[in-house]
């Protein structure tokens, strides 16, 4: 019968149990001595930036559990995408019958998940990226051409927003809908593009914040 402990056997239950730690420590800690390092270890047990400013932690809370739901719900929408598609295939090819509101179908559901969930990915920084300047650079100096980089993204993410909820709102005034037969109405993508890049730059918006913080105290050497 193996010795080994369910920590070391799952990692996440390793992680859960050191996250609860923190809390019960900061919780049953006299008012006022919880130091800096316990906020730090709270914030990363939840996915938060420990960099984050206290101001932030409840736009950033919020961010981190709508972010969870739209990844559970790109995960259902990119299920259902394959669904359609594989049926559009099969009616296409065997009963030569049209596929007009399964490919639709299937590029609204795309849409939806790519663009929900690029917060998601944005926060944990996993949109592809070239590491090799990184690497070659001090960390103050790369934490300066971080930031640069968060609000170039911050730029243009709230531009493309900006512009998303011009097209929903032309798309439902004027109502809108594809070339198609089916012809559904085209607030739906626009409405689905408009919360995703308004989440993504929320999102920037803390994380650029973040990253100043980090640069100011790595100028101040602590």
């Amino acid at each position: 019968m193996s010795d080994a402990s369910p920590d070391a056997v799952d990692p996440r239950l390793a992680a859960s149990r050191a996250a609860a730690d923190v809390l019960v420590d900061a919780a049953t800690s006299p008012a006022g001595t919880a130091g800096p390092a316990d906020a730090a270890e709270v914030r990363a047990a939840f996915g938060v930036d420990p960099a984050t400013p206290e101001a932030l932690l409840p736009l950033a809370r919020a961010l981190g559990l709508a972010n969870r739901c739209m990844v559970a719900f790109g995960m259902v929408a990119l299920l259902a995408a394959s669904l359609v598609l594989t049926s559009s295939v099969v009616t296409r090819y065997v009963w030569k019958a049209s596929t007009d509101w399964q490919d639709e179908t299937a590029v609204f559901l795309l849409v939806g998940a790519t663009f929900l969930c690029g917060a998601f990915v944005q926060s944990i920084r996993g949109h592809v990226g070239i590491e090799a300047l990184s690497t070659l650079l001090s960390q103050r100096v790369d934490a300066l051409r971080r930031v640069a980089v968060d609000l170039l993204c911050l730029a243009f993410c709230a531009f493309f927003a900006w512009k998303s909820w011009t097209l929903l709102h032309e798309a439902w005034a004027e109502k809108q809908t594809t070339s198609s037969s089916w012809a559904p109405p085209l607030w739906i993508p626009y409405g689905l593009m408009s919360i995703g890049m308004t989440l993504l730059s929320l999102q920037l918006a803390v994380m650029l914040v973040a990253s100043v913080n980090r640069a100011r105290s790595m100028r101040e050497g602590r």
